[in-house]
């Protein structure tokens, strides 16, 4: 169906533009190589459009475009330059020539280049497709790592031996079976073991991973256990206590999460003139960064596990493989690498509402007034640190800015908006701290992390922002 006018006013009144469609101005001309890594690009993230003569920058007027004169022959000669097929249609709009490419999705388990080089959307720039991200992509198709036998050949009581059939029903609030078929028969519907008359019994890598006893009785689970490495300063000069897990994932969790508690240092806090002692971080932070970590990390990544490493002024929570959603999205952004875990391991309690669980860390953080967490991907692993209190003017300029940004994310998401007064709350301070605050949202606007909100009519006075992807 051709694209009309009123389809070119939707699109133009989108509050941002997405991994889907890109606007360009192109007045008279647009560079043939851009297009072509655009296409590339797009098509990658799922298929969508590329506009041209549309300005980017809301309210996105028309001005119109002179480029690619021929919309067919423009067709043709993608074609030829990218080997699958972009339609191309002009439409008239009352302010201009619209030219629009509409570019399909890659095929499943294929990606695509151009002149060898993998493109994939990132903000507003185009770059190379990370090669955790190419690895997921060439997977799909393949049968699912978690859905892959674990163990197998198993009598009726080698798997109740083996999983804490117990324990998962208490936390799916069920009460215990009477008899060991109806157990079995459970998890049999929960997919996560498989029984055969002749072969008997199957406990799937899912089931080991979630509900395992030991972990150790899983040769090909037992390396993907949280890993707690307590050190004994800021750096990992001495090692005072390195300890893996031995349950699985949702069995062993507020075992997990109450161990590491213990391990944390103190913080002392004077309030209302008395002295208390209070952990390095809230309990929920380490809940939503474990869970958020166990359930997100590339089980095809070999040798690698969950870490939990922590020093005596930060705690640094990492697992295999790149984030899914770019670092700067995990507070609003949802998409899981394994979902049928991620579902299991909500059904079980262990986490929430999907997408929640960072928003909670942000949450918790500002509440406690602690510097903002930092996530960040190196090595093929993504990593979160978590600091411990500090003093707002002994925070450096990258923390200032990055807590501005989280904290006009976290308002964004829940339907409110940062003002200098909400930030200066944050960072606990008071009314004659406002030029400073000022100078944080306005180093924050030139790292491109944070925009004003163009609906307040530029006043100072009610000057609201929004983060770069509202």
């Amino acid at each position: 169906m051709p694209f009309t006018k009123e389809q070119i006013d939707i699109w133009r009144s989108l509050p941002s533009e997405t991994q889907v469609i890109e606007f360009k101005e192109a007045k008279t001309k647009y560079d043939t190589k851009k297009l072509c890594e655009y296409c590339v690009a797009i098509a990658n993230e799922g298929g969508g459009q590329f506009v041209l003569g549309v300005v980017d920058a809301l309210p996105r007027p028309v001005v119109g475009s002179n480029a690619f004169p021929n919309v067919i022959k423009a067709a043709e000669n993608l074609f030829e330059w990218l080997g699958f097929r972009v339609d191309v249609e002009e439409v008239p709009h009352p302010n201009g020539r619209v030219v629009v490419f509409d570019i399909p999705s890659r095929p499943r388990g294929t990606a695509y280049n151009y002149k060898g080089t993998y493109l994939m959307r990132s903000g507003q720039q185009l770059v190379p497709m990370s090669e955790d991200r190419l690895r997921m992509i060439f997977a799909e198709g393949r049968p699912d790592w978690l859905e892959e036998p674990s163990r197998s050949g198993l009598a009726a009581q080698n798997v109740i031996d083996l999983l804490d059939t117990q324990t998962f029903f208490e936390l799916r609030n069920m009460p215990y079976p009477s008899t060991q078929a109806l157990v079995l028969d459970r998890l049999v519907q929960e997919r996560l073991i498989d029984f055969d008359s002749r072969r008997g019994y199957t406990i799937k890598r899912l089931a080991a991973l979630v509900l395992a006893k030991k972990l150790t009785e899983f040769p090909d689970v037992a390396r993907k256990a949280p890993r707690v490495v307590v050190y004994q300063g800021p750096s990992k000069i001495e090692t005072k206590l390195d300890a893996p897990g031995s349950k699985g994932y949702a069995v062993g969790f507020q075992n997990l999460v109450e161990f590491i508690m213990a391990q944390l240092p103190q913080n002392e806090v004077i309030k209302e003139a008395i002295r208390r002692e209070h952990k390095m971080v809230p309990e929920i932070v380490i809940r939503e960064l474990v869970a958020n970590a166990l359930i997100h990390q590339d089980f095809r990544v070999s040798g690698g596990s969950l870490m939990i490493e922590l020093y005596s002024n930060r705690i640094e929570i990492s697992n295999p493989g790149a984030p899914v959603v770019p670092v700067a999205r995990l507070i609003d952004g949802y998409q899981s690498r394994n979902e049928n875990l991620a579902d299991l391991m909500r059904r079980l309690g262990v986490c929430e509402e999907k997408g929640s669980g960072i928003d909670k860390v942000v949450m918790a953080v500002e509440l406690f007034q602690l510097p903002a967490p930092d996530f960040t991907t190196t090595h093929g692993r993504t990593v979160a640190v978590v600091y411990g209190l500090q003093k707002f003017d002994s925070m450096g300029r990258q923390d200032r800015i990055r807590a501005c940004y989280q904290h006009a994310a976290l308002k964004c998401v829940m339907r409110e908006q940062m003002t200098n007064r909400s930030l200066r709350e944050r960072f606990g301070l008071g009314e004659e701290k406002t030029t400073i605050v000022s100078q944080i949202i306005s180093a924050t606007i030139k790292e491109g992390l944070i925009k004003p909100d163009v609906s307040t009519g530029g006043s100072r006075r009610n000057a609201r922002y929004l983060p770069f992807w509202a």
